[in-house]
This record gives C-alpha cells, sequence and structure tokens, in this order.
C-alpha cells in the first residue's frame, strides 16, 4: 500500500470535503480519487459514502479512520480478496463505463449492489476507468477485466500471470449535436478563421491518447478549439448532445444520447476503432470463471 493513500484517507475523513482535502494534499481531484479508490481496492471496502453530501465514511471507513495501520500497512491489514474466493461460483468484474442494459453491445457494467444470476452463476460488476480497474485485477479484488485496449494506451500485464482474449472492436469517431451536423457546422477539419468547438479528454484518461494519434495521423490540420476537457466519455457525450462542440467516443457511448440527438460527423480519417479485451488471473478462479472465459473465447456471450 503506498503510504500516501492513507494519508490521503485521513485528509478528507478530517475535512469532510474531497475537494478541500486534494487542496491540502496538493493534487488534483481527478488524482486525489483515484488514489482513493486504489486505497479501497487494496482494502476490499468501501471507505467513503459517495451517494451521500456533503462527504461521509462509511461503517468500514469510520472503523479504519479511527485504527489506522501505524507501521507496516500490509502486514497489519492485508487484502480481504484471496485466491479461494474465485473458486465459489460467482464472479466479481469490472467495465469502464457505468451501468446499462448489456443488450446494447457497449461496454457497460453495472454498480456495486446485488449479485445477479447469469449463466449459471452469480455475478456483480462495477465500472471505472482503467487507472481504477486494472489495479483491481492486480490485487485480486475481482476476477476478471474486461477493457478497452488501443496500441496508443496498451495495458501491460505479465503474460506469465495472466491470460488474454480480444472479444471484439469497437467504432471510437467523433460526434457532435444532429443540429450542428445538419447545419455543416461540424464539417472536418474546419477552418482557420473558423475552429470548430473541442471536446476533449483531459491529458491523464486513456482516450487522449487516442484522439491526440488520431489527430495527428489525419492527412489534414485541424482547426479547433478546446472548450472542455474532462476524463470521461460520459460527460462529453452530454455536452455533444447539448450541441457544445465535437467529442470523440465510443460508439456504444454516443448511442446513449436520445434518438436524433447525437450524429456520428462525417469524417472517416478521424475515425479508429478500439480493441476490446478480457484478462483474468491465472492463479485465481473457480469451475465458474473457467466457464465465463470459455463463453467469451468462443465468441458466445
Amino acid at each position: 500500500m503506498d503510504i500516501r493513500w492513507l494519508q490521503d484517507f485521513l485528509t478528507v475523513a478530517e475535512t469532510g470535503n474531497f475537494t478541500r482535502a486534494a487542496q491540502l494534499r496538493n493534487v488534483s481531484q481527478a488524482a486525489f480519487s483515484r488514489r482513493i479508490k486504489s486505497l479501497e481496492l487494496w482494502l476490499g471496502a468501501a471507505l467513503i459514502d459517495r451517494t451521500s453530501f456533503p462527504t461521509r465514511l462509511t461503517p468500514d471507513g469510520e472503523l479504519f479512520a479511527s485504527e489506522p495501520p501505524r507501521s507496516s500497512p500490509r502486514s497489519q491489514r492485508p487484502n480481504r480478496a484471496s485466491p479461494t474466493r474465485s473458486c465459489r461460483d460467482e464472479i466479481r468484474f469490472e467495465l469502464p463505463f457505468p451501468t446499462r442494459s448489456s443488450q446494447d453491445g457497449c461496454l457497460s457494467g453495472g454498480t456495486p449492489g446485488p449479485k445477479k444470476a447469469w449463466a449459471g452463476v452469480l455475478w456483480s460488476v462495477e465500472s471505472g476507468n482503467v487507472h481504477e480497474i486494472v489495479p483491481a485485477l492486480v490485487t485480486g479484488n475481482i476476477d476478471l477485466l474486461i477493457c478497452y485496449e488501443t496500441v496508443h494506451a496498451p495495458i501491460i500485464l505479465p503474460s506469465d500471470r495472466y491470460d488474454r482474449i480480444s472479444i471484439g472492436k469497437e467504432l471510437f469517431a467523433p460526434y457532435a449535436s444532429s443540429t450542428s451536423v445538419a447545419q455543416k457546422r461540424s464539417v472536418f477539419p474546419g477552418r482557420k478563421g473558423a475552429p470548430l468547438p473541442l471536446l476533449m479528454y483531459s491529458k491523464n484518461a486513456i482516450f487522449a491518447r487516442e484522439v491526440d494519434a488520431i489527430i495527428e495521423n489525419a492527412p489534414q490540420k485541424l482547426f479547433g478549439r478546446t472548450v472542455l476537457e474532462t476524463e470521461t466519455a460520459e460527460v462529453l457525450e452530454a455536452m455533444a448532445a447539448a450541441d457544445h462542440g465535437v467529442a470523440w467516443l465510443p460508439e456504444c457511448v454516443a448511442k446513449r444520447a436520445p434518438s436524433g440527438v447525437l450524429a456520428r460527423v462525417d469524417a472517416s480519417d478521424w475515425s479508429n476503432h478500439l480493441g476490446i479485451v478480457a484478462y483474468r488471473d491465472k492463479n485465481t478462479g473457480g469451475a465458474a470463471m473457467e466457464r465465463l472465459w470459455s463463453l467469451l473465447s468462443s465468441d458466445k456471450v
């Protein structure tokens, strides 16, 4: 465990405010949130009640705040996950986007909550960004990781420990409001005197590197001005739907907008495909995991 995680948690426990705690720790709020999440993954317990305002601790958070580890955190408070957990007929896995029907073909997960039955096993799904869900697999807090992967932002996990399979691909393209597209206000690559308003990913987001690569490799220069930066595709989808600019989105995220609100910008040179991959730890898992992995491998999910 990184001792900074503990210091971050104690700061938010004392202030009761994520923004103020991030300022006191001299980090961005996004980075601060990721570090708190990493601590929760390491402990195997939720410490912050994110459904309440103002911020408050969960019962586990209250207990941890009152008795934090003093010397060797890993030896005093080991990860609650263990290989034997995966031997049950139960699977926990994470996906990069919030909950939505799995029938839409999107990499959409669920939110922590009651377990559900599927393919003869119990499963529970959580969502998060890549910075959060990869450590969850490494620390043993999930059994299966399904995520996007590109050549510009590869996920590097040792092949001697983790199995990997490719299970599909998805279009990653620029979208704008249907009104903007119909009125030709989102025609690529824009003009020097009339730059396109761009809704962009912040630099630490996995899709930021993909957008940068698309722009760099395009046959023409893009004339645009950034009007918003954020880590999440969902925010960009909402802002594009509200006619605030052009955003690069996975196709399934764009399809979440109400029918007729968003339109793909006709710019094939400015699009790419994202790989969809699955990872599992070779050293954990039981019959349930084997059945699910077999389904993923045979493309019959």
